[in-house]
């Protein structure tokens, strides 16, 4: 990216082997801007990198090639979520292929963290020998968050960051978690309590949201009717989005109605794959 200079990165450092909090604040003090990027639909990484000075550090996930298209030039660090079988990118050969988005001198290294139990570490070998950190956020969100359900990996590096103390700003981009033709929202995260935790840490000071904070109409209905309790609101709002929820549930359930045909005619194609494969071996 064009629009980063070079010689911006402020001493970089690699994060190969860090475990402790105290290394960790060493490493990212330097820094005025630490910007999470999220893979979204509504991102673009050009427009955002113009709004921070050349001493931010922007955190990647995973796949980058899904919002990079070029060389990324300024101070990065790459997020690679643990997995049961180990990270995605290690267990499908893509390593190489994400790392190529960074400029070696601007970039820190792979931050292996893991948040279940059953999720496994990757050592730096599988990281193809690029500086490797690891970290174990397994019980992190444990007090407070849906049971069954795991929180997502930016979700998860902004609550660490801002518990950090740290004195950069933490700016969240693209985690706006909408579902698009082109981006799904795995079942396994709460989206909806995640949503809502960081637009009240955004609300709190403790975060940044790229774009700012949108105007909260309930916040000024309450406003401008001053004899209107908060609670008589949300009381209000969530009867009206329960109802709303009910008669959205109902279309679904008559668009499975009408579908049932396509998905027998879709299963029994895939039941024959199989068959398919082995007559041609």
């Amino acid at each position: 990216m064009s629009t980063i200079e070079s010689g911006g990165n402020p001493e970089a450092k690699s994060i190969s082997g860090l475990t402790l909090s105290d290394d960790w604040r060493r490493v990212l003090a330097p820094y005025s801007h630490i910007v999470l990027v999220a893979n979204s639909t509504i991102v673009n990484v050009a427009d955002i990198v113009r709004e921070y000075p050349p001493t931010a550090l922007f955190v990647f996930f995973n796949k980058v090639y899904k919002i990079l298209d070029e060389p990324f030039e300024g101070n990065a660090v790459l997020v690679s979520r643990a997995q049961p079988n180990g990270a995605n990118i290690v267990y499908r050969g893509e390593v190489g292929e994400v790392v190529s988005f960074f400029e070696k001198a601007n970039f820190l290294g792979i931050m292996n963290i893991r948040l279940g139990q059953e999720e496994k570490l990757n050592s730096a070998a599988d990281f193809n020998g690029e500086p490797t950190a690891h970290l174990d956020l397994v019980g992190l969100c444990q007090d407070f968050y849906t049971e069954g359900k795991l929180p997502t990996s930016g979700f998860a590096m902004a609550l660490w960051l801002a518990d950090l103390g740290i004195p950069a700003s933490i700016v969240l981009a693209g985690f706006s978690a909408r579902r698009s033709e082109k981006w799904r929202l795995v079942s396994v995260h709460d989206w909806n309590l995640e949503q809502t935790f960081l637009r009240t840490f955004a609300r709190l000071g403790r975060i940044d949201l790229h774009g700012g904070i949108e105007q909260n109409a309930y916040k000024n209905l309450a406003k401008r009717f001053p004899e209107i309790s908060a609670e008589d609101i949300a009381l209000s709002a969530a009867e009206v989005l329960s109802e709303r929820l009910a008669d959205t549930n109902a279309e679904v359930d008559k668009l499975i109605s009408l579908t049932n045909i396509i998905r027998a005619g879709d299963n029994f194609l895939r039941r024959l794959k199989p068959r398919m494969f082995k007559k041609r071996s």
